[in-house]
């Protein structure tokens, strides 16, 4: 993403908050970027984690993949005006015609890891164990495990926010002119009036 440029490219003195309007565009498609670039993260740390020798820490698969998901269905949710991507966007950007289908698996699988009712990684049966004889010897519990996900769906997907990352960004940059084409024309005085944002960084812990 690029930023506006202060004079002689120093940092700004202040920095006044912008709410509603074009700000509000703005901000929402950097929150959409910036889930995108999670997703591309993710991406590069599942292809490590499957690939490296032994078997991979199912914890941290799942962990980093329901991540994933969650990231890239937040980029089609509702949000200000005119920021949501769209599947439109998917068929305009990737030249594939399997990408909308590669889409709605990705949106079925962040329901399916989503689920606040239902084990994502395991199914569990009860039954009745019966003896030699056919009489109910006790109970047993049997359970299914879900495979993780492939390293093709995590390129695929890894691919697809690559793609749409590129997108997003041009459409911040084109958004970042409208809104500084709206300040521009404001005076000092209204420029005061602005809230001021705390550009302190927080400390780091020490140990």
């Amino acid at each position: 993403m690029s930023e506006q440029p202060t004079t002689a490219g120093e940092p700004p003195a202040k920095v006044r908050r912008l709410d509603g309007g074009q700000a509000a565009i703005l901000a929402d498609l950097t929150a959409r970027f910036d889930d995108l670039q999670t997703v591309l993260r993710c991406c590069e740390q599942l292809v490590a984690a499957l690939s490296a020798d032994g078997d991979p820490d199912d914890v941290v698969v799942e962990a980093v993949w329901t991540t994933a998901l969650l990231s890239y269905a937040r980029c089609f949710g509702v949000g200000e005006p005119d920021t949501a991507l769209t599947e439109s966007d998917l068929t305009t950007t990737l030249d594939n015609d399997e990408v909308l289908g590669w889409h709605k698996v990705l949106l079925q699988l962040r329901e399916h890891y989503a689920d606040p009712s239902t084990n994502p990684r395991e199914r569990f049966t009860v039954g009745v164990a019966q003896g030699a004889d056919g009489s109910a010897g006790g109970v047993a519990i049997t359970s299914a495990r879900q495979p993780l996900v492939d390293d093709l769906t995590v390129r695929q997907t890894g691919a697809i926010a690559f793609a749409l990352s590129g997108l997003v960004n041009d459409r911040i940059v084109a958004q970042q002119k409208k809104v500084f084409a709206e300040v521009g024309e404001l005076s000092q005085s209204e420029l005061d009036e602005l809230e001021e944002v705390d550009l302190a960084q927080p400390e780091q812990a020490t140990g």
